[in-house]
């Protein structure tokens, strides 16, 4: 078949991403059971090939609206290219309500904390089933809980929001869904880190902006970073180590911030590089320093012109080599001699899954490590490298998205339904969701399950 003529002009958003990846078979194969966007992109282009014409802006634009940003394609161009296409189909046409709502989960929270009892009773019934229907979610969707104290609130009142004075001590972003409506998660958090004798300190913070991300409101997203980025670099400075418990917070910050900062004029000066030479971080396993490259052949094609630009690049990535996850840090810390007890454990046979936005930092299964240490527990690895629940966060929710985000995650259910486990843990709570949704068994954070085994409560931090 001969290839498709490129189009003329790029006034379609998504058009760099379409020409981009038709030219390309390698994620028509790698990504045609974990991705709803590759297979359309491949189908449109092999169609447009037989009638020898460019789909059309309508196909092109529907695209954007199937990408979970799961992160498993191997191109980070590609991921950023539709993210810039989404804001830049956001600022054409608007954000619409229901985008507007779904995308917030922080103004959510802090609205559903204000009367959760009220809200809870009010979501009953008929008011529910209204409320989906005006912003779009799917009628046989579950709405999370409104927990009656969020997690702030909570650390706030346990002084975690002070300042500490020893170490070794971490300043911990929540994130939104665990900080507004899986308190739970978040105070086991604490616990398991104040146990291994690491003091706590609850900062402010916002969104981590991957919600908004995905709905392309860019502008609230970079507000929201901007600030966090702020905070946390100031703590870091302070001796702190920034932790996340949630996967897709800690991609974001380690991962998505520092794209292309490497390639800017003014991380180049901080890092002394040659004035006709540009120095890259070495990725490779094992691998410490710079990979130097001549800049006359690369400075027109190496350069920080992404999603994220406008932000200080040396400050990502400072902050991207300091954040740690949760489980990362704690395997980092605790000894494997260290006691722990079975004992209280209501589920002893139990699969762990770890999310997508977990695999993509490169830290191997930390959290699959520390429970392997807990007497009595059987904890069975499922998924593979290329397996996605489907959720996608709040798009799992969406009308006329959710039973194709259902049917992503098939082969990954199946697998857990053979096992026929006591419990699901994974780090990732839009994954509990879907599981929570599609299988019988109770679902956990894996910090909860390493909660059980903190023989005290968490104690208030000093300083």
């Amino acid at each position: 078949m001969p290839p498709l003529p490129k189009a003329a002009g790029c006034g379609n958003p998504i058009r760099w991403v379409f020409d981009s990846c038709s030219d390309c078979d390698t994620c028509r194969f790698l990504m045609d059971e974990s991705c709803l966007m590759f297979p359309e992109l491949f189908r449109l282009y092999d169609r447009s090939c037989e009638k020898r014409q460019q789909p059309d802006d309508a196909a092109l634009r529907r695209l954007t609206d199937l990408c979970t940003f799961c992160g498993l394609c191997p191109c980070p161009d590609i991921r950023t290219g539709i993210l810039n296409a989404k804001a830049a189909y956001v600022r054409q046409e608007g954000l619409s309500l229901d985008a507007r709502l779904l995308s917030d989960v922080q103004r959510i929270g802090l609205l559903c904390g204000l009367a959760p009892s009220l809200l809870q009773r009010l979501r009953k019934g008929l008011i529910e089933n209204a409320l989906k229907s005006r912003i779009g979610i799917d009628p046989n969707r579950r709405l999370p809980p409104i927990p009656s104290r969020h997690f702030f609130s909570w650390a706030k009142r346990e002084g975690l929001d002070r300042p500490v004075d020893h170490s070794p001590k971490v300043a911990y972003f929540a994130g939104c869904t665990a900080g507004y409506f899986f308190p739970e998660i978040a105070m086991s958090a604490v616990a398991v880190l104040q146990r291994s004798g690491i003091a706590v300190h609850v900062p402010e913070q916002q969104c981590c902006g991957m919600p908004l991300l995905l709905e392309g409101d860019q502008t609230t997203a970079l507000k929201r970073m901007q600030f966090n980025l702020n905070t946390l670099l100031g703590l870091v400075r302070l001796g702190y180590t920034p932790v996340c418990s949630c996967p897709t917070c800690g991609y974001v910050l380690k991962v998505l911030l520092q794209q292309g900062a490497c390639y800017s004029e003014l991380y180049q000066r901080h890092i002394q590089a040659g004035t006709n030479e540009i120095l890259v971080p070495d990725r490779q396993p094992g691998k410490s320093g710079f990979v130097s490259l001549k800049k006359s052949m690369y400075e027109n094609i190496l350069i920080d012109d992404g999603l994220f630009s406008v932000l200080d690049p040396v400050g990502r990535m400072e902050l991207a080599a300091q954040v740690e996850d949760v489980g990362e840090y704690l395997l980092g810390r605790i000894s494997e001699n260290d006691p722990a007890s079975g004992t209280c454990l209501p589920h002893r046979r139990m699969v762990y899954f770890a999310p997508c936005h977990q695999r993509e930092q490169g830290i191997g299964s930390p959290y699959e490590t520390l429970l392997s240490r807990i007497p009595g527990l059987s904890i069975l690895r499922v998924g593979g490298a290329m397996d996605c629940c489907g959720m996608g966060g709040s798009l799992g929710f969406k009308q006329g998205f959710s039973e194709r985000s259902i049917a992503l995650g098939e082969r990954l259910f199946a697998d857990i339904q053979k096992t026929a486990p006591d419990a699901i843990v994974t780090d990732c709570i839009s994954c509990r969701l879907q599981f929570e949704h599609t299988l019988p068994y109770p679902v956990f954070h894996p910090l909860q399950v390493l909660a059980i085994t903190t023989e005290s409560p968490p104690s208030k931090n000093s300083g």
